[in-house]
């Protein structure tokens, strides 16, 4: 998988891209992160991104134009032609970001992510994208930190780029609950004992234990996401145990 970013800030990234699962994933052959700085592609001597808003108001806007040139000229898009691939445009108003949307991602050649900086960026430039994309009902002053965000959740969904092959499939969300609780040595710590199932060596019962408490975990954290979650008529008499009722 290639990843296009363009941005106003690429100094931000490479420590992000060199550390961990990301740097295993790009030495591997499995994720190619090229990271553009929209500057680059603006004609005046000040290498001018932004520009006051018409009718008022504070702050400054991204022009379109180094953005639209950026974007066509890296991805060989023809003026009004479709995008070969998705591209996200990270913005505050765009659709909150699930698993569900990496997974889907995962399975892309391409993907562009275009990050936005100062007040806002300039209304035309949505029209350059194919997703809006959100991490959260809050504000940060750029996308580069969502960029990242959505690269690390993409990338581990890589065949490959996890040391462990199933390591994704149990993550919280993955299967549209919170994960299960996790033990190491030692066995006692400060009073606190690992679950004598998890001890056991019986594989059958550990699954079910850890089973019931992402189930648990999810109603007392996320009962939201019970009502969306695929649930075995075991999980569903369980939850209603618990005092949960779907309301889908």
């Amino acid at each position: 998988m290639r990843i296009d970013v363009f941005t106003l800030l690429p100094e931000v990234f490479p420590v992000y891209l060199d550390s961990s699962i990301l740097l295993r994933a790009r030495t591997h052959g499995l994720l190619q992160v090229e990271v553009h700085n929209i500057r680059e592609f603006t004609h005046d001597k000040h290498r001018t991104t932004d520009d006051i808003p018409y009718g008022g108001g504070g702050g400054m806007v991204m022009k379109p134009e180094p953005v639209y040139e950026a974007v066509e000229s890296v991805l060989g898009i023809q003026e009004a032609a479709s995008p070969p691939c998705p591209i996200v445009l990270l913005t505050p108003q765009g659709r909150l970001f699930k698993q569900s949307d990496a997974r889907e991602l995962s399975m892309e050649e391409r993907i562009g992510l275009i990050c936005g900086r100062y007040e806002g960026f300039d209304e035309r430039i949505r029209a350059l994208a194919t997703h809006e994309v959100s991490i959260g009902d809050f504000v940060l002053t750029g996308g580069e930190l969502p960029a990242l965000m959505l690269i690390d959740a993409v990338a581990r969904l890589l065949p490959g780029a996890l040391g462990d092959p199933g390591g994704a499939e149990d993550d919280s969300h993955a299967d549209g609950l919170l994960e299960y609780p996790h033990y190491t040595r030692p066995a006692q710590f400060r009073g606190q004992s690992v679950p004598e199932v998890l001890l056991s060596g019986d594989h059958a019962q550990i699954a079910r234990w850890r089973r019931r408490q992402a189930l648990l975990r999810t109603f007392q954290r996320r009962p939201d996401l019970l009502s969306q979650a695929s649930l075995s008529a075991e999980d569903t008499a369980y939850v209603r145990e618990l005092g949960f009722h779907a309301q889908r």
